[in-house]
């Protein structure tokens, strides 16, 4: 298990409530979306802690099952959390592949992410161009062209955002702001930063105010 996640106790927990299981629901750790239900005994929770994926107590199987172990779509533990009756989890993960059986991306459909987490769906595509840099990809030009590059787009984008919020209609505005974004993501990257690196500095600063 990732060092990092805080490790859960499994004799804190009122396991007798659900005659010895907990729901627990998995989110996508990085846009928020919901992913899929499942229930959690000791053993499950335990089993998730130590090896760092997602492990589920079936009720149709009676037996342990880790999500992704036929599939190989694993649910990769990135944080777990309890609720404040100590009877729900919430567990945070990043999924290999589709969630659902189905080819989803989770139980409960496609494009159930909260609205502002593609932005974090953009981030982690970046940095996979910036990792294997694929051939034809104008995201992977703009890494090879270096930082300076970059920032110069940046610029340019910005100017452009800021004449299209004087001088042009919302449409404009709209995609000049997508394309400043998109190229900002990418210096953040150049420079091993983040849009979460961002976010970051953003919750700080208002919970200094």
């Amino acid at each position: 298990m990732n060092p990092s996640i805080a490790t859960l106790n499994p004799d804190q927990l009122d396991w007798a409530k659900g005659d010895g299981l907990l729901p627990a629901i998995v989110q996508h750790a990085q846009t928020g979306e919901v992913l899929m239900l499942g229930y959690m005994n000791a053993e499950a929770l335990t089993a998730t802690q130590q090896t760092g994926h997602v492990t589920f107590f079936s009720r149709s199987k009676q037996r342990l099952w880790t999500k992704g172990e036929s599939s190989g779509h694993v649910l990769a533990l990135q944080s777990i959390r309890v609720d404040c009756d100590a009877d729900t989890l919430l567990v945070g993960a990043l999924p290999h592949g589709p969630t659902c059986h189905t080819g989803t991306s989770s139980c409960f459909g496609n494009h159930v992410a909260p609205p502002l987490g593609f932005l974090a769906e953009l981030d982690a595509l970046v940095a996979q161009r910036d990792a294997e840099r694929p051939a034809g990809s104008y995201t992977t030009r703009l890494f090879e062209g270096g930082v300076r590059r970059i920032a110069q787009k940046v610029g340019e984008e910005g100017v452009e955002t800021a004449l299209a919020g004087v001088a042009q209609g919302d449409a404009d505005l709209l995609g000049e702001a997508a394309d400043l974004l998109f190229h900002l993501t990418v210096l953040l990257r150049a420079r091993g930063r983040s849009l979460a690196d961002v976010a970051d500095l953003l919750a700080a600063r208002h919970a200094a105010k």
